[in-house]
């Protein structure tokens, strides 16, 4: 199993949580935490040449910037 589909799934696994958290401030958490772990497996698609640097900003929320920005 790819490293990307294991933060996927620990992903899902802080969705799952949140369906069911106790308060708001834990269903934020668990939300936070689930953004975080897709953003690691997009990072880790990029790492292993799967998506090109452009996908994985847009994937993540953010802008792609042009190389003359840098």
């Amino acid at each position: 199993m790819k490293q990307s589909e294991i933060f996927r799934e620990n992903a899902e696994n802080c969705a799952h949580l949140a369906e069911s958290a106790p308060s708001e401030p834990t269903f934020n958490r668990y939300k936070r935490m689930e953004a975080a772990w897709r953003a690691l497996a997009n990072e880790q698609d990029w790492l292993d040449g799967e998506i090109s640097p452009a996908r994985i900003a847009m994937a993540n929320g953010h802008a792609p910037v042009a190389s003359s920005q840098v």
